[in-house]
């Protein structure tokens, strides 16, 4: 069973009373009495002295200060939830786009969090700390107080419970401690409702869900683009060792089989040597065709525009490429757009039936627009194996569109956008 992690698993589960969860629980309401007092008296002087002094603008600082008054309270807020809930809550403020005072100014009060924090900071103060203290009162002072009638009335003799029941005799005193202790026990849950509650209400005024799955999907579309270009800088050192290592190795070996065929005379050993050498032969030209396909060289050197004609130029189908660019692109835009051409070239001329091709793309508006178009017999259907759904996958990491045409009959349109600006890196 996995541990609890906040103040309300704990008090479904055995062993609450024994564990370390209800002193959690008195630990932030406590503090939340402490920090909701300092917040009163900070806001209530700095409000005063701001509204006093502001005939003569020295009190205007004042003022911003007490706007800002709900950051530090909402940074104290989320080290005192720990003590009662383990999932963390994230800072929700962005950070300045530029340096200065006057930018973070800018950034902090034109978003959203510095006034709802602020928000929370003033019902903090007003309304919310004062709960907590009463809460604490009842349900662990007082309850201590008739635990401890004994001592009391062997110290005094006569004592006063809660200043409302006098008690002068022993039995009458265990009796107060024994219902202090039954009391004792219920407050412990009683608090732990209490600073549960407390603790859901920070959470949603200071971190609403909402913005925290807003955050967490920036966060993921960030990821993403992190781990896309972890893989296209993977795939380069892997074609680059191939190309420099394992390529090399061969053609090496073929060239020494050649001329060992050329120097072994006619015989057995002849015709072993000559089938090494096209087993060699045959060996270069897949890792060759291998490393092409893992990122060709062609498009590492000199962008997509040539790598794009050299997969048209490959292709068993006549294909006709028209692709203007204002120079290069993001290496993870290029990748896609290329292996997209690649593999929708490839469906046209296994699938498609088609006697023509064509690319046809640009920039413009911020977008890498591409068109593969050909004269088949149509019909394309993701759902069929063709690769499309790989293709729109691709696409879709980096937050680009697919879309296709292809009714049964032909012609077959794809049509790809990649937002991207053009790159400052050389060819």
């Amino acid at each position: 069973m996995q541990p609890p992690r906040n103040v309300w698993q704990a008090m479904s589960r055995p062993g609450f009373l024994l564990s370390a969860w209800p002193w959690r629980a008195v630990g932030y309401l406590v503090t939340g009495v402490v920090v909701g007092a300092v917040t009163l008296v900070a806001i209530v002087v700095l409000a005063a002295l701001g509204g006093v002094l502001a005939v003569v603008l020295v009190g205007l600082p004042l003022l911003v200060l007490v706007a800002l008054a709900g950051i530090p309270v909402a940074r104290v807020e989320r080290r005192r939830l720990r003590l009662v809930d383990l999932d963390p809550v994230s800072d929700q403020r962005r950070a300045p786009a530029r340096g200065g005072l006057w930018a973070w100014l800018s950034t902090r009060f034109g978003e959203r969090a510095t006034w709802r924090e602020l928000g929370h900071a003033l019902l903090f103060a007003g309304l919310l700390w004062p709960v907590d203290a009463l809460v604490v009162v009842c349900a662990l002072l007082c309850p201590l107080s008739l635990v401890g009638t004994p001592l009391l009335v062997a110290g005094f003799g006569e004592v006063k419970v809660l200043k409302l029941w006098a008690v002068t005799t022993w039995p009458v005193a265990v009796a107060f401690a024994v219902l202090g202790v039954v009391l004792l026990c219920l407050g412990a849950y009683v608090l732990g409702v209490a600073a549960g509650a407390r603790g859901a209400l920070t959470r949603l005024l200071i971190a609403p869900q909402e913005a925290e799955l807003g955050a967490r999907v920036v966060e993921l579309a960030r990821s993403r683009v992190r781990l896309v270009d972890a893989f296209e800088a993977e795939r380069r050192r892997i074609e680059r060792d191939l190309h420099d290592g394992a390529q090399q190795r061969l053609v090496a070996l073929t060239m020494t089989l050649g001329l060992a065929r050329l120097d072994a005379p006619p015989g057995p050993l002849a015709d072993q040597l000559a089938q090494a050498h096209e087993e060699a032969g045959r060996a270069l030209a897949e890792l060759r065709e291998l490393i092409h396909g893992i990122h060709p060289k062609v498009l590492s050197d000199f962008g997509l525009e040539a790598a794009v004609a050299d997969a048209a130029d490959r292709c068993t189908v006549p294909v006709d490429v028209d692709l203007q660019l204002p120079g290069r692109l993001p290496r993870a835009v290029e990748s896609a757009a290329y292996f997209v051409v690649c593999e929708a070239l490839a469906n046209v001329a296994r699938h498609s039936g088609a006697k023509r091709a064509e690319v046809v793309g640009g920039h413009r508006d911020g977008r890498l627009v591409l068109r593969i178009r050909d004269d088949g017999r149509g019909g394309a259907d993701a759902a069929a194996g063709t690769g499309l759904t790989g293709l729109a996958d691709r696409v879709s990491v980096l937050d680009g569109r697919l879309s296709v045409s292809s009714p049964p009959g032909g012609p077959t349109l794809l049509r790809v956008e990649l937002p991207c600006e053009p790159s400052d890196r050389c060819a």
